[in-house]
């Protein structure tokens, strides 16, 4: 039986365009910050990636291009996409590597560094204090909608990366540079309180023990050091979640426009 023309024509690219939309949302949505977390459903995720690639097939379609004759040549498309994708969620996750970043430096100051157990978001084991930090900061960013300017991005990825197009690995190299050293440079900076609290503690400690000998300092600084460290990121973790939303609004705002 002969085949309809039209089919034969037209299936064949809008499947090809879908599978190549889905290698890159895919991928993004595999290593977002909150949708790509470890305890998240892997049905729940590809699911969301199969919904979203399908709603951008339409207006997407155009810039897909033709399907290639070669079997090479469509696996190497659908790699270059999926690498793209993967470099954009990547620079997503490195944000929040920041409250990571900043969770075990709070620790190692405040005498909470032995306090350790299995970070889902990481995959391994961490600071209590930093793994708070980070699940507080993924519900900040669902919480806020900061989570719609990394669907944006999506969207923002297609104008910046043409699909088929020849992938910039300078700008890909650049923006791992950037974000990698945005992240460190964001979580010092939420913990420069702390550290100036450590320095002016443990020198004060000092002094009383070169005054009194015979003082056990030890003893009375751990638990003033704990007490203190509470005590502050009571008063400052506000202002600490601010600062990050902040920073990953602005990091994703000027690419989700």
């Amino acid at each position: 039986m002969p085949g309809i023309p039209v089919l034969d024509v037209i299936a064949p690219q809008q499947i090809f365009a879908f599978l190549l939309i889905f290698a890159r949302v895919g991928a993004m949505l595999m290593t977002f910050p909150g949708i790509g977390e470890g305890f998240v459903s892997a049905r729940f995720r590809l699911g969301l990636a199969l919904a979203v690639s399908f709603v951008m097939l339409g207006p997407i379609s155009s810039a897909i291009p033709a399907l290639p004759s070669d079997g090479g040549a469509l696996f190497l498309l659908i790699a270059v996409e999926g690498l793209i994708g993967l470099a954009i969620g990547t620079a997503a996750r490195l944000l929040l590597t920041s409250l990571n970043v900043a969770g075990n430096v709070i620790a190692l100051q405040t005498g909470l560094g032995f306090a350790i157990n299995v970070d889902p978001t990481q995959g391994a084991q961490g600071a209590i204090l930093a793994t708070f930090l980070v699940t507080l900061g993924i519900v900040m960013i669902f919480i806020t909608g900061a989570h719609q300017l990394l669907f944006g991005a999506i969207g923002r990825s297609y104008e910046l990366f043409q699909p088929g197009a020849a992938p910039p690995v300078s700008d890909f190299l650049e923006l791992v540079v950037r974000f990698v050293s945005a992240s460190f440079l964001l979580g010092i900076e939420l913990t420069v309180p702390f550290l100036v609290l450590s320095l002016v503690f443990y020198a004060g400690l000092g002094v009383v023990a070169k005054l009194m000998p015979q003082f056990q300092v030890f003893f009375i600084s751990m638990p003033l050091s704990i007490m203190g460290g509470f005590g502050l990121l009571l008063l400052l973790v506000g202002v600490m979640m601010q600062i990050f939303l902040d920073r990953f609004a602005d990091a994703f705002s000027a690419f989700a426009r």
